[in-house]
């Protein structure tokens, strides 16, 4: 029983590792570190590298891990919960949602417009032309979907 306890928690220790390298949390960006963590994971579910019905860190744990207070990682996942992205089973943890959060086409549409909004915004400010910024949401796409990106 210790042998299998020894390698459970081994496993635990290098899935919480290997998700500390792919979220990237800086204390200097103006960004709030509660909405760095919550986009981190939404990057990680939508690229698969969190599959669906994956265990995520318990918060304590992250918090440790990224030596930041409880309550921050806990505002992150609680949006992320509100959201639909992850799922909360009392008593078990916290895990990936099993399907994409349900979104009626007015409020995704709503969403989706307020995020070109920010990212036209910051394009603007580089001094990015329209033409660019596409080119620069095409590769994402491929970057988060694989080489077919948009058709999936």
């Amino acid at each position: 029983m210790q042998g299998a306890l020894a390698r459970l928690t081994d496993l635990l220790y290098y899935y919480i590792d290997t998700l500390m390298r792919a979220l990237h949390v800086d204390a200097s960006d103006s960004t709030p570190i509660w909405s760095q963590i919550e986009e981190g994971l939404r990057r990680l579910v939508a690229t698969g590298a969190l599959a669906p019905g994956a265990a995520v860190p318990s918060v304590r744990d992250l918090a440790r891990e990224l030596a930041i207070n409880p309550a921050t990682v806990a505002k992150a996942y609680q949006r992320l919960a509100e959201a639909g992205v992850l799922t909360v089973r009392r008593g078990e943890g916290t895990y990936v949602a099993d399907s994409p959060p349900a979104m009626g086409r007015e409020k995704r549409h709503r969403a989706l417009a307020e995020g070109a909004v920010r990212y036209a915004s910051l394009a603007a400010t580089l001094g990015a032309t329209s033409s660019e910024s596409a080119d620069e949401l095409k590769a994402a796409w491929k970057r988060l979907r694989g080489p077919r990106g948009e058709d999936q």
